[in-house]
């Protein structure tokens, strides 16, 4: 995971949570930021695996990296491309 500890807008923990809800609280505090700002996604939730880039792709989101090795997976999510 890069070092952007120093650059994260806001932080996302969707332990426990289960598709859709990651992607659905995911869309809801993109909203509220502004394009360039970044949140990092704790989650545990297997599907996010997937989820969570193709959000990126087809929500034109940048995915910065991801961390799914072992759980809790963490996401570097950068609004806007």
């Amino acid at each position: 995971m890069h070092n952007l500890s120093m650059y994260i807008n806001q932080n996302l923990n969707t332990l426990g949570l289960r598709c859709p809800e990651p992607i659905m609280m995911i869309r809801k505090i993109i909203r509220n930021m502004n394009n360039g700002d970044i949140v990092l996604i704790t989650a545990d939730d297997p599907s996010t695996i997937y989820d969570i880039p193709n959000f990126c792709y087809f929500m034109e989101h940048t995915l910065l990296d991801k961390k799914i090795d072992i759980i809790p997976y963490y996401y570097l999510l950068k609004k806007g491309i």
